[in-house]
């Protein structure tokens, strides 16, 4: 069970990944961010796998669930 979740589809685009990223910082170690957004979110991916250091990129996963709703998990080391 994610420790937070955040649905991003009605946040504008500027916002989503800044909230991304205070939402993961505060969470604990070994704990899981999931986001619901409204397009795949690779992007995000290779931006946390570049910069957040304590992104546990092997144990990532998304799932499409609709046209619009895509389902990512953000782990914590």
């Amino acid at each position: 069970m994610p420790a937070e979740t955040l649905d991003l589809r009605d946040v504008p685009p500027s916002e989503r990944h800044p909230k991304i990223h205070s939402a993961f910082e505060a969470l604990a170690s070994g704990e899981r961010l999931e986001i619901v957004n409204d397009h795949d979110p690779k992007p995000l991916f290779y931006e946390f796998q570049a910069e957040v250091e304590a992104f546990d990129a092997e144990n990532y996963s998304c799932e499409r669930q609709g046209v619009n709703e895509f389902v990512a998990t953000l782990p914590k080391q």
